[in-house]
């Protein structure tokens, strides 16, 4: 795929809608892949894969309330015309600051989005008071537990989901959780449409601009192509051809023990396979946008974004940087992994994008 003009365009692709076919966990499922292969496990597998899967028992009148109809409400009540969906698989004790501003950089632009949290841990009496901030300045946010089944109906993610239920998927050594927010983010914009983002992103200009859309990570030196996509921050419609193939491309592939082989890894498979058919007509495009666009700084260097300047040469690179945020850059991805004890200096790139993204600019806050 060729991205000679990254630096300030967009590569676009096309593909054929009547590709993909329609998919019911009562078919059987032909496919270019070889049929995933389930295999019995273990009773304390088994056991620890329904630790993740079940809502957790504490929560019982959230477990009762059905996230079909609470979505739903949720939508048709505000008038949702800009959705955005979060996942949050983690305790939520380490929901923290730099996760509150993720969201309120995500209202600072767009004051009219509604934003879902799909989140165990998040949809409790705690999660609603960590919320509270922004249900008070009207911004329209809610947290609710995911409702597997209902979610992947009707794609190849339900009949994954069955097996991995029964005990016939290994999970492998990677977080379920993780690789369940994988699909999920898939399934949820397939359903309902929108934007999907990681709760470690600093929002710095408006994402309703773009539709269909996908991010390189990186991009090869020499051809100048992508050489890794990223599913960290989607744009897609609902039921986006190109997000079903990614759903099957998950459910025939999946492998628990490779790190990103059922996210990043599994978008950059998709996408160039798509890029090199030569299938046209009938189209539904999408867009491939460069890494300037999420992903301005790779994880191993995201931590120069967090550093204050050390000398006059070093200040002019951040305010060349921040020129090219500026321009470029819709979000910036702060790779929690690598950044999350990194603390933020004044004078640094994140602390001058914390000061324009803001909503509670008065709050004394740190987002490491």
């Amino acid at each position: 795929m060729p991205i000679s003009q990254l630096s300030s365009s967009r590569a676009n692709f096309a593909m054929n809608d009547e590709s993909f076919p329609k998919f019911s966990t009562k078919t059987h499922v032909k496919s270019s892949h070889n049929s995933p292969k389930f295999t019995h496990l273990s009773p304390k597998t088994i056991r620890r894969v329904r630790q993740v899967i079940k809502p957790p028992s504490q929560e019982p009148l959230h477990e009762m309330r059905s996230f079909s109809r609470r979505v739903r409400r949720f939508f048709d009540e505000n008038s949702c015309k800009f959705r955005v969906f979060m996942t949050w698989i983690s305790s939520i004790k380490s929901f923290g600051d730099r996760e509150k501003f993720t969201i309120e950089s995500l209202f600072k632009f767009h004051p009219n989005a509604c934003l879902i949290i799909v989140s165990n841990s998040m949809d409790s009496n705690r999660g609603s008071q960590i919320l509270e901030p922004f249900v008070r300045l009207n911004f329209k946010v809610m947290a609710v537990s995911p409702d597997f089944k209902f979610i992947f109906k009707n794609t190849m993610a339900a009949i994954w989901y069955q097996q991995l239920e029964k005990g016939n998927v290994k999970p492998g050594e990677i977080s379920l959780g993780q690789n369940l927010s994988n699909l999920l983010r898939l399934s949820l914009l397939y359903k309902y449409g929108g934007v999907y983002m990681d709760t470690d992103f600093i929002v710095i200009k408006r994402l309703d601009t773009l539709r269909n859309v996908i991010g390189a990570q990186t991009v090869d030196p020499k051809t100048k192509n992508w050489s890794r996509l990223n599913n960290a921050l989607m744009i897609f419609d609902k039921k986006h051809p190109l997000l079903i193939k990614f759903i099957v491309e998950f459910a025939l592939t999946f492998d628990g023990n490779k790190w990103g082989h059922n996210g990043p890894y599994l978008v950059s498979r998709v996408v160039e396979r798509v890029t090199n058919s030569s299938t046209k007509g009938g189209a539904s495009k999408f867009t491939v946008l460069p890494p300037s666009a999420f992903y301005v700084v790779e994880w191993g260097k995201v931590g120069d974004l967090f550093r204050k300047p050390m000398d006059e040469l070093h200040q002019k690179w951040l305010d060349d940087k921040i020129d090219q945020i500026e321009r470029d850059s819709y979000a910036i991805h702060l790779w929690n992994r690598q950044s999350r004890e990194i603390k933020v200096e004044d004078g640094s790139i994140i602390r001058h994008l914390m000061k324009k993204a803001c909503v509670f600019c008065n709050v004394s806050r740190t987002i490491s």
